[in-house]
C-alpha cells in the first residue's frame, strides 16, 4: 500500500510505474477509437465538420470523466489507501446500517465488480488485435495472417501468468513511456502540417456535431466512450503507487501524449481522407511501420497483462469478503503480497479471449461488444461515490447530487449510447456480467443458509465447555487447532468429532479467521487469544480483503502474546460437509443446484490457508440445505 506521503526521490520511481501499470489500457485507446468512430458498427460521416466534432467530443469526454471525475474527485474516496469499486464498496457500506441500504449497496457494487470480468475479457482480444491489425497496412496480403498472430500472442501472454507480473512487468514502465513518447511524436508531426485541429478543442464543435447529426448523433458516443477504457484503473491501483504520482502522471505526461495522437490522426484524415481506414498506423513514417507494429503489440501485451492481474486480484477479494468459492491460489512473490496467480480464472480468460478473437475476427467487429462493460461499471462507481460523498466527506446532499449528477448523466450517456450494440455483440459482456453476478449472489446466500442450518445442528461453546466438565473425558495428548467460522462459536467438526470419538485433546485453539472490509489489517492488530476454561483457547485472526492468510505463520505470532503453539505436533481439524437439497428449502431451483455445485468444486482450506497437509484431518458430515 502507498501513501501520498512517499519521499520526493520515489515520485519519478512511481511515476514511472504508473505508466507501465495504469495507463496501458488507455494508453492503447488510440490505436482504434478514432478508426471506430468512422468505421465502427454506427459510423459517422468522414467530413471535416464531423473530425472536428469527433476530437472535440473525446477531449472533453477525458476531461470530464478522466480529469475531473477520476482523479479529481474519485479518487479521493480511498479505503485506508486502497481503491477500486470493492473498496468504494466497502466505504459507502461503512456507515449504512439499515438492512434493505445495505442490500442495494451491496446488489450494485457487485454487479459493478461483475462488469470488470468482462471488461477483462474484451480488453485483451481488441487491443492486441488492434495493434496486430497493423500488418495490413503494410502489406495487405498479410490479412489472413492476423487471426493467427494475435492468438499466437494471447497463449503466450497467458501462460507467462504463472511465473507472476515480474516476467512481463520488468518492460512496463520503459515500454509504456517509449510508447506514450512515440505516440506524442507522432501526432505532433502531423499536428504542425494542419495546425488548425487545434480548434477541435473548442467544446462548441461537440455542440455542433449533435446539432448537425441530431438523435443518430448520439450514438457517436458508443465508440467515443472507448477512449476511456481503462479508466477505473487510476482508481483500482491508487494502493500501487498512492495519489500524486497517478496524478502527475495523467496531467503532465499520459493525457498531452493521448491528445497529440488524436489530434495527429484527426489532423491526418483532413489532409487525406483516405487515412479514416487506420489512421494511427497511417500516421507512422514509411519504413518504421514493422517496428512500431512490434512496439504497439507490445503496449497491448502490458494493457493486457494489467486487466489480467486485477482479475486476480479482484477474485481473491471477492473469495474473501465470501462473495465467491475458495480457488486454489500461487503466490508468484514471497515478497509482494498483490502478486497472485489463480489458475482457473486464467484458463476462462484464455478460452473466452481466444473465443472472442475467433468470433469476431476483427476489432471493428469486436468494438460491438465493447463499451457496455465499462460504462456500466462506472455509472455505478459514481453512485457509490456519491453515498461516500455524503457519509464520509460531509458534502451537503444537494452539492453532491449536483456534482454527482452531473457525472451520472454523462455516464449513463455513455452506457445509452451502447445499448444498440447489444444485439451485435454487446449482449456477451451483460451475459458475463449477469452470470458473475449470479454466482456470488448464489454463493453469498448459499453460505448464508448453510451457516443457519449448522447452527441449528450444533450447541453453544458455553453448553459444550460445560459438558465437557461434567462428563469428563479423555484428554488426548497434543494439540488440536479447529478452523471455525466466525458465524458458529462451536466448530462443527469438533462437535461431530466429541460425538463420535468420546476425546478431546489436551489443548484445543479455535481458530477463526476473519476479513474485515478494508484492505490490510496491520500485524498489531492481527490477533484476538481467549483464554477459556478447559484449556480451550479461541484465535481471531484478522486479515484484510487484499491479504492472504498463512495460518501457520499467523499461529507463530502468537508467541508474543505468550501463547507458544508446537505446529510440529498440532493437529488441524477440519469440518468437510457434503449438501443436499431439503425438500422444503428456503431457495429452491437453479440456485439451490448451482450452489451446491459451486461448494463441491470450491477448493479445499488446505491449500487456501496454506495448511501442512500431513497434520490436517478431515471430518465429513452431511447437511440438507
Amino acid at each position: 500500500m502507498r501513501s501520498d506521503k512517499d519521499p520526493p526521490k520515489n515520485l519519478w520511481t512511481l511515476a514511472l510505474g504508473a505508466t507501465g501499470v495504469v495507463y496501458g489500457d488507455i494508453g492503447t485507446s488510440p490505436l482504434y477509437t478514432i478508426k471506430l468512430v468512422f468505421g465502427g458498427p454506427h459510423p459517422a460521416v468522414q467530413s471535416p465538420e464531423n473530425v472536428m466534432g469527433a476530437l472535440s467530443l473525446i477531449f472533453w469526454a477525458l476531461m470530464m470523466v478522466i480529469s475531473i471525475k477520476y482523479v479529481l474527485f474519485i479518487m479521493r474516496a480511498d479505503n485506508r489507501g486502497e481503491g477500486g469499486i470493492m473498496a468504494l464498496m466497502s466505504l459507502a457500506l461503512h456507515r449504512r446500517h439499515r438492512r434493505n441500504q445495505r442490500t442495494w449497496i451491496m446488489a450494485i457494487g457487485l454487479f459493478g465488480t461483475a462488469l470488470f470480468y468482462g471488461d477483462g475479457l474484451i480488453t485483451p482480444a481488441i487491443s492486441v488485435l488492434s495493434a496486430v491489425e497493423g500488418l495490413e497496412v503494410a502489406a495487405p496480403a498479410l490479412h489472413r495472417f492476423v487471426e493467427p498472430i494475435s492468438v499466437a500472442v494471447l497463449v503466450v501472454l497467458f501462460s507467462l501468468q504463472r511465473g507472476g507480473t515480474t516476467r512481463v512487468g520488468f518492460l512496463f514502465g520503459p515500454v509504456m513511456l517509449a510508447w506514450f513518447v512515440v505516440l506524442a511524436g507522432l501526432g505532433l508531426r502531423s499536428l504542425v502540417q494542419s495546425p488548425e485541429i487545434l480548434e477541435s478543442l473548442n467544446p462548441v464543435h461537440a455542440a455542433q456535431f449533435f446539432a448537425r447529426h441530431g438523435w443518430p448523433g448520439f450514438f457517436i458516443l458508443g465508440a467515443v466512450v472507448l477512449a476511456l477504457t481503462g479508466g477505473e484503473a487510476l482508481y483500482a491501483d491508487m494502493g500501487h503507487f498512492g495519489r500524486k504520482p497517478i496524478r502527475r502522471t495523467w496531467y503532465f505526461f499520459v493525457l498531452p501524449a493521448l491528445m497529440c495522437n488524436y489530434l495527429g490522426q484527426g489532423a491526418l484524415i483532413l489532409r487525406h481522407p483516405e487515412a479514416v481506414q487506420n489512421p494511427f498506423y497511417l500516421l507512422v513514417p514509411e519504413g518504421w511501420l514493422y517496428p512500431m507494429i512490434a512496439l504497439a503489440t507490445l503496449a497491448t501485451v502490458i494493457a493486457s497483462q494489467a486487466v489480467i492481474s486485477g482479475a486476480f486480484s479482484i477474485t481473491r477479494q471477492a473469495i474473501q469478503l465470501d462473495y465467491m468459492p475458495r480457488q486454489r491460489m500461487i503466490h508468484t512473490s514471497e515478497s509482494e503480497i498483490g502478486q497472485i496467480f489463480v489458475p482457473s480464472i486464467n484458463r476462462l480468460l484464455l478460452i473466452g479471449v481466444i473465443g472472442l478473437v475467433l468470433l469476431f475476427e476483427s476489432s471493428s467487429n469486436l468494438a460491438a461488444a465493447y463499451g457496455l462493460a465499462v460504462t456500466g461499471a462506472m455509472a455505478i462507481d459514481t453512485m457509490l461515490a456519491f453515498l461516500v460523498a455524503i457519509d464520509t466527506w460531509k458534502w451537503k446532499p444537494h452539492w453532491a447530487a449536483l456534482l454527482m449528477g452531473t457525472f451520472l448523466l454523462i455516464d449513463l450517456s455513455f452506457f445509452g449510447a451502447n445499448v444498440p450494440k447489444i444485439p451485435h455483440g454487446g449482449w456477451f459482456p451483460l451475459l458475463l456480467g449477469t452470470s458473475v453476478f449470479l454466482v456470488m449472489l448464489t454463493w453469498k446466500r448459499g453460505r448464508e443458509a448453510l451457516q443457519h442450518r449448522l447452527q441449528m445442528e450444533s450447541i453453544s461453546l458455553g453448553s459444550f465447555l460445560e459438558k465437557i466438565a461434567e462428563e469428563c473425558p479423555y484428554r488426548s495428548p497434543g494439540t488440536a487447532i479447529f478452523l471455525n467460522s466466525r458465524h458458529l462459536s462451536l466448530p462443527f467438526a469438533l462437535l461431530k468429532n466429541y460425538e463420535h470419538n468420546h476425546v478431546v485433546h489436551e489443548r484445543v485453539f479455535l481458530l477463526t479467521i476473519a476479513f474485515q472490509d478494508i484492505p490490510y489489517v496491520a500485524d498489531k492488530d492481527r490477533l484476538m487469544i481467549e483464554n477459556l476454561e478447559q484449556n480451550f483457547f479461541r484465535i481471531t485472526a484478522k486479515f484484510g480483503f487484499k491479504q492472504s492468510p498463512n495460518v501457520p505463520r499467523t499461529l507463530a505470532q502468537c508467541a508474543r502474546a505468550g501463547l507458544v503453539i508446537d505446529l510440529d505436533e498440532a493437529t488441524f481439524f477440519l469440518g468437510r460437509e457434503t449438501l443436499i437439497p431439503r425438500r422444503k428449502a428456503r431457495w429452491r431451483g437453479l440456485q439451490e443446484k448451482l450452489f451446491i455445485s459451486l461448494f463441491r468444486n470450491a477448493a479445499s482450506p488446505i491449500q487456501f490457508f496454506r495448511l501442512p497437509p500431513h497434520r490436517v484431518v478431515e471430518l465429513g458430515t452431511v447437511v440438507a440445505v
